[in-house]
């Protein structure tokens, strides 16, 4: 299936989503893995090989390259692509993977409702963002506080991160349109701040962060 999303991020930001309708082995004949890449999947089992190949097909498509550039991590686990001073984000969840890329720091992540979130809300929720859930939403809303810090995690990119500590969300309203709100990552003597925005897909939730920065605004 073609790209089910590809925005533009003023002033240079992309946004990427692509259904998975696919095949592995349609994946796998359309990429040509870099050794560190067929590394990394020969480590994953079962259906998330398939969206960790979309997600990869998925940023090449943006890219608008012919050759394709391998995906790589660095020392912490980013990934970043080949020849690119764009930073690069991904993420994927059962049947849509997600991209995103900026020439600044970003994140994304794509979640799936379900229940069980309500089980570990209290290992990433600050009281303040506890405070601003009603029940009507609270389930599409606490996925939203958990896909806006995952995101920013991502942007972050160098790991041991507490979700509850270092990751702060200043509180919204919940609203099923799109919408934005803002975050920052406070640890030790870094700081930064970031534009999230959301948007439900059905049953899915997609949250993207850019960072806040003099010449880089999401509007």
């Amino acid at each position: 299936m073609p790209l089910f999303k590809h925005d533009y991020l003023p002033p240079e930001g992309e946004l990427g989503l692509w259904t998975i309708t696919e095949e592995e082995d349609f994946f796998l004949s359309k990429l040509e893995l870099h050794p560190e890449e067929q590394a990394q999947l020969d480590k994953i089992k079962g259906r998330r090989r398939t969206e960790w190949l979309a997600s990869r097909f998925l940023v090449h498509s943006m890219s608008g390259r012919s050759t394709r550039g391998a995906l790589l991590k660095d020392e912490f686990g980013k990934p970043h692509l080949e020849n690119s001073y764009y930073d690069i984000s991904i993420s994927h969840s059962h049947d849509l993977a997600a991209a995103i890329a900026a020439p600044c720091s970003v994140g994304i992540d794509i979640q799936r409702l379900v229940e069980k979130i309500e089980r570990i809300a209290h290992k990433f929720m600050r009281t303040e963002e506890f405070d601003s859930l009603e029940t009507a939403t609270r389930l599409e809303h606490l996925h939203v506080y958990w896909g806006a810090k995952e995101a920013l995690y991502k942007a972050y990119g160098r790991r041991q991160l507490d979700f509850k500590e270092h990751i702060l969300i200043e509180p919204f309203t919940f609203n099923a349109d799109k919408i934005s709100f803002k975050g920052k990552i406070v640890k030790d003597e870094f700081e930064a701040d970031y534009i999230l925005h959301f948007e439900q897909l059905n049953d899915y939730i997609l949250v993207y962060a850019l960072e806040d920065v003099i010449d880089v605004r999401l509007v």
